[in-house]
């Protein structure tokens, strides 16, 4: 069973910034993403979260990389429409993938009397994949919205263009069983409304 997503569960939401669409600083020439449709369920979750009073967690990336569109001083480096944090809301602002290196994210969840998270954001393979992979070792019950994620296409060494849904879904496997239970949008809702008894929790290093 699932628990229901109580006042102790954070949505998390990671790096929703404009310069996440700069395709081709992503992807090179070919630059695109995957799941267009992942900023829609990123704002259902957050409806949810906010109307139902639970702690919101926003990261914001200011990259060390000086080629970087994720930077504060850019226009880039502004929220996507929608995603402006609310009074009360935390943000962490970060310079590396992880929500966790170098802030104070694990101190304003113990705050907030936070011990489970919800996740989305971008990109899935890097910040994502990165904060669902220490959240889960440090021992948090981490829930990944799969669907509510979306990375771009990747470059290999020997020039492979690697097809960015193919990326997201391999990370999501990589993850799901291991450091976080993988879960669409709909169950994330569902969760938040009730216990669901037809669900597993699969995280490991339990």
């Amino acid at each position: 069973m699932i628990r229901q997503f109580g006042p102790e569960t954070g949505l998390l939401l990671i790096d929703i910034q404009k310069g996440v669409n700069t395709f081709e600083h992503w992807g090179g020439p070919t630059g695109r993403r995957n799941n267009p449709g992942a900023e829609a369920n990123m704002r259902k979750l957050l409806t949810q979260w906010r109307s139902a009073g639970h702690p919101v967690f926003f990261t914001r990336h200011d990259s060390r990389e000086a080629a970087s569109p994720l930077k504060f001083d850019l226009p880039t480096g502004d929220q996507i429409d929608g995603f402006e944090p609310m009074q009360g809301e935390v943000v962490i602002e970060k310079d590396v993938n992880s929500a966790f290196v170098g802030t104070d994210m694990e101190l304003r969840m113990r705050q907030h009397g936070v011990h489970r998270l919800v996740v989305t954001g971008f990109f899935t393979n890097f910040c994502v994949e990165t904060s669902v992979r220490m959240s889960g070792n440090m021992g948090y019950d981490t829930y990944l919205v799969h669907d509510a994620c979306a990375t771009c296409n990747r470059i290999g060494p020997d020039g492979t263009d690697y097809d960015p849904q193919l990326l997201h879904d391999v990370t999501v496997s990589n993850l799901h069983g291991e450091f976080c239970t993988a879960i669409d949008t709909d169950t994330a809702l569902r969760i938040a409304q009730a216990d669901a008894p037809d669900l597993d929790r699969v995280q490991g290093n339990e």
